[in-house]
């Protein structure tokens, strides 16, 4: 009686794996989409000959190159996208100083690796929407190392958003024209319960050897102050050897119950790659802020920066780097603690991208 329950369980056991792998069963289910993983670490040294011997004194007033006869690490990070159809997902990771101070108003250590994590749904081809938080739209740089030609960041960057936690649109205008409309977090900001929301808009252009983009972020800010930046950004190819690119952005602030003032600042990218191991870009920026509007730097800069790029492999990017920034008021520190209206750096940067 055993040997006959025995095989009977065994006859239905084989039955039902049978039709669990049947073909016609398992086409009903639906299909998985696809992952794709990236990522990248960067290191960095930089020297500021001045060499100041007070340790507050690095002379650096842009982001993520605060140090000074160290080598550091910029940053570790992961990126996961996902997408499936009309639905996709991206989580984008960062650790290490850059990625603590690119999430800077958040306090909570974990929330501060989080440089990116947002949805999106397309119901069409010419329209997505996507929720979460994701990288500003305004600006020619970014966050990460190895999408930019300079290492060191520039004054626009360091001062303007860094990201933004809301929901927008995007929409195709045609074969070569798109807006962008959101609406966000007080900028950089993943959480801000009660606060009002900004208002976040760009009109873009984009043909086969030149793009423009017209950016604009407004709103109020946690202190009810209210901030309007309008920024433009261009790129040009001249040739596969030489390229041109363009930064400009004024924004002004009018903190509760004070008088407005503005910022503003221009650059030109001048970027040359004589073969595909080999580039240089020279960058130039003035930045003014003599209403002192941001708090930090108040008085206008010219930084001029020159950059190598160095690949000697299709993963790893070299920057050698030269900046020179020049101030009209001494707001840079000698060595003997003396002011200077001016003050040189030498980087070197190492990143490796996969």
């Amino acid at each position: 009686m055993l040997r006959k329950f025995l095989t009977l369980a065994i006859l239905v056991a084989s039955f039902s794996n049978a039709f669990s792998q049947d073909p016609a069963a398992a086409a009903t289910e639906p299909a998985k989409g696809e992952l794709k993983f990236s990522g990248f670490v960067d290191a960095y040294y930089r020297y500021n000959f001045a060499n100041a011997k007070d340790h507050e004194a690095i002379n650096n007033y842009t982001s993520f190159t605060n140090s000074q006869n160290s080598f550091e690490l910029g940053m570790a990070s992961i990126k996961a996208d996902y997408t499936y159809g009309k639905i996709a997902a991206t989580v984008d990771l960062g650790f290490g100083s850059r990625a603590r101070e690119f999430s800077y108003a958040e306090d909570d250590g974990i929330l501060q690796a989080i440089k990116q994590a947002y949805v999106s749904y397309s119901p069409t081809d010419k329209i997505k929407f996507t929720m979460g938080k994701w990288g500003t739209h305004v600006g020619y740089e970014v966050l990460d190392p190895q999408l930019n030609r300079n290492y060191s960041m520039s004054y626009m960057f360091s001062f303007g958003p860094f990201s933004h936690t809301g929901i927008k649109a995007d929409f195709g205008l045609g074969d070569n024209f798109g807006l962008m409309v959101g609406v966000a977090n007080p900028n950089d900001y993943l959480s801000a319960s009660f606060a009002k929301k900004n208002f976040l808009a760009q009109f873009s252009a984009t043909f086969d050897k030149f793009s423009a983009f017209l950016n604009y972020v407004g709103g109020k800010d946690l202190d009810n102050g209210t901030g309007n930046q309008v920024a433009l950004t261009m790129t040009g190819k001249i040739s596969d050897k030489f390229s041109l690119g363009y930064d400009g952005t004024v924004k002004s602030y009018k903190p509760d119950g004070g008088d407005a003032a503005s910022w503003w600042g221009s650059a030109l990218y001048v970027n040359v790659d004589p073969t595909d191991k080999f580039g240089l870009t020279l960058r130039g920026e003035y930045f003014d802020d003599k209403k002192m509007v941001t708090d930090v730097v108040n008085t206008s800069v010219f930084q001029t920066t020159l950059s190598l790029n160095i690949k000697p492999h299709e993963n790893i990017l070299i920057i050698p780097e030269f900046r020179l920034d020049s101030a009209k008021d001494p707001v840079f520190t000698k060595n003997d603690g003396a002011g200077s209206k001016s003050t040189g750096t030498f980087l070197l940067a190492a990143i490796v991208y996969f």
